[in-house]
């Protein structure tokens, strides 16, 4: 699984914002020098988050966007399924329609449960965990697959 720039960035967005909770809005320039996003592409991302009801838009010479959920409630899960629509690792979990073999696949149920697995790990980090030391800039071990 791939994830796609917009997941990526808005969830870059949302730490942003996390990090600058309580110090008033934080406006566009400032997001998009910090996490080296494009203005134009910061701006469409931010109207999602808005939808969505994660982040408000404060109007005014001191205005900017300010987060309005508390970052302990905004999980990696809820992100991705907001930004990447299709939830399961292959289409055949949630539409066996569409594969002609799916009634009698051996690989069906595995994919399921990997795609379980990994929601059940998203939704188990927060935007709060990620400002935190518990996932500080470190490096990161090879998990033996080949990327």
């Amino acid at each position: 699984m791939k994830l796609s720039t917009k997941t990526r960035y808005g969830t870059r967005i949302l730490v942003e914002l996390a990090l600058k909770k309580g110090q008033g809005a934080v406006q566009v320039s400032k997001i998009a020098s910090t996490t080296r996003i494009p203005v134009k592409y910061l701006e469409q991302l931010l109207r999602a988050l808005k939808q969505a009801g994660l982040v408000k838009t404060v109007r005014g010479p001191k205005g900017g966007h300010i987060l309005v959920e508390n970052p302990e409630d905004i999980t990696l899960g809820k992100i991705v399924r907001m930004f990447e629509g299709q939830t399961d690792l292959v289409e055949c979990v949630s539409y066996p329609e569409t594969c002609v073999m799916a009634s009698e696949c051996l690989v069906r149920r595995a994919w399921h449960e990997a795609t379980d697995v990994l929601y059940d790990k998203l939704d188990a980090i927060t935007i709060a965990d990620l400002i935190s030391e518990k996932y500080a800039c470190q490096p990161i071990r090879k998990s033996g697959i080949d990327r």
